[in-house]
């Protein structure tokens, strides 16, 4: 599914019109993008919980060459599913 078909389902489930749908859409990922920005995790209940993880400095091969070559530390956002959407899923 891409964007514009969540747009369209999110629009018919939620009996709106598709350009109040988008904006919907737009403000929850900029929301979300801003609290994990900030260190904050998202709860959804149900669904899941958004977080941010910090990724250590590391030591790495080229696997052309087989040269090692350093990472630099970095964040990854994380989703780690709820009890309901586990449930739904099997």
């Amino acid at each position: 599914m891409n964007k514009s078909q969540l747009i369209d389902q999110i629009a018919e489930k939620a009996e709106i019109s598709n350009k109040a749908a988008g904006a919907a859409l737009d403000a929850l990922m900029d929301s979300l993008g801003d609290a994990l920005l900030n260190g904050e995790s998202v709860v959804l209940p149900g669904f899941g919980t958004f977080a941010v993880r910090d990724n250590a400095a590391r030591t790495g091969r080229n696997p052309q060459t087989g040269e090692a070559l350093q990472i630099a530390a970095s964040k990854t956002a994380t989703f780690k599913q709820g009890k309901a959407l586990k449930e739904k899923l099997n």
